[in-house]
């Protein structure tokens, strides 16, 4: 069986910043990729004036294609929730919405992907899904549930990594004076300490796979956005390395950190 990576976030553009390049470089090395993404980003807003009026779903959709296209992994699944939002525009009477989904549920969607691309490895949200994002917060409590249920029903997933930011990269990113999501966000709350990190991996070659999988998402990248705002040394970090905290493992670790997520995976898997 080939190595396959199954990475679950909740948005499009969740993918581009804190692991594009890991899932650019697994994808190089012949690792089958693919992403799952809870939404179409529905919740969100254009935060580029030039493109006028978009229908939100639709645009976001096609940015997340495009974006796995620039990362070399597979065209996305889209697990068919809605984007909830946050703060004032919690979108609470949406039945569709990731907040009032059957967590068991949204864990059916995901095995029945990993029963079809068989991933030794997955990939998601960490605990504080990284900002506190009530979607992220789904997709961390479903990806992870997903699986640890993943052996009952015999497609067993070897490792389960979460994107997990340092101390000193959070400062970083936040600068002198945070911008929008950036704005109170505690490290002591949302980073780790790097005894966490099980996993840091070397992205330099794929810096520039990542720019343009980034810039894909115009909606969320413009000028009123965040991250269109980040300057380069904001960026520079997440363009250096990528870490990752473990969710979980089947399999015993050959050392610690690991320089890359497949690092003591087996190829194969009992059927």
């Amino acid at each position: 069986m080939p190595a396959a990576l199954l990475a679950v976030f909740a948005h499009p553009d969740d993918e581009a910043l804190r692991c594009g390049g890991t899932l650019a470089r697994a994808a190089a090395q012949g690792v089958h990729v693919t992403l799952a993404c809870l939404t179409r980003g529905e919740a969100g807003r254009n935060t580029d004036p030039s493109l006028g009026d978009v229908d939100l779903p639709a645009a976001r959709e096609q940015e997340l294609r495009d974006a796995c296209a620039h990362l070399g992994i597979q065209p996305p699944r889209f697990l068919d929730s809605h984007g909830s939002g946050r703060g004032e525009r919690l979108r609470t009477a949406d039945p569709l919405a990731c907040i009032n989904a059957d967590p068991v549920a949204v864990e059916d969607r995901i095995l029945e992907v990993i029963a079809q691309v068989r991933p030794q490895v997955m990939v998601t949200f960490d605990p504080h899904g990284i900002y506190g994002h009530p979607d992220h917060l789904v997709a961390h409590r479903a990806a992870t549930g997903a699986f640890a249920r993943s052996a009952a029903v015999g497609r067993p997933v070897q490792r389960l990594y979460y994107v997990a930011q340092l101390h000193e990269d959070m400062r970083t990113l936040q600068g002198e004076r945070p911008l929008g999501v950036l704005q109170g966000l505690d490290p002591d709350v949302y980073a780790v300490d790097p005894g966490l990190i099980a996993a840091q991996v070397d992205v330099r070659d794929y810096a520039a796979h990542k720019l343009r999988a980034l810039r894909a998402h115009r909606t969320q990248t413009g000028p009123l956005s965040t991250l269109g705002q980040l300057s380069d040394t904001q960026l520079t970090p997440l363009l250096r390395r990528e870490t990752f905290s473990l969710g979980g493992t089947r399999t015993p670790l050959p050392h610690h950190p690991l320089t890359d997520l497949f690092d003591g995976v087996t190829q194969g898997l009992p059927t």
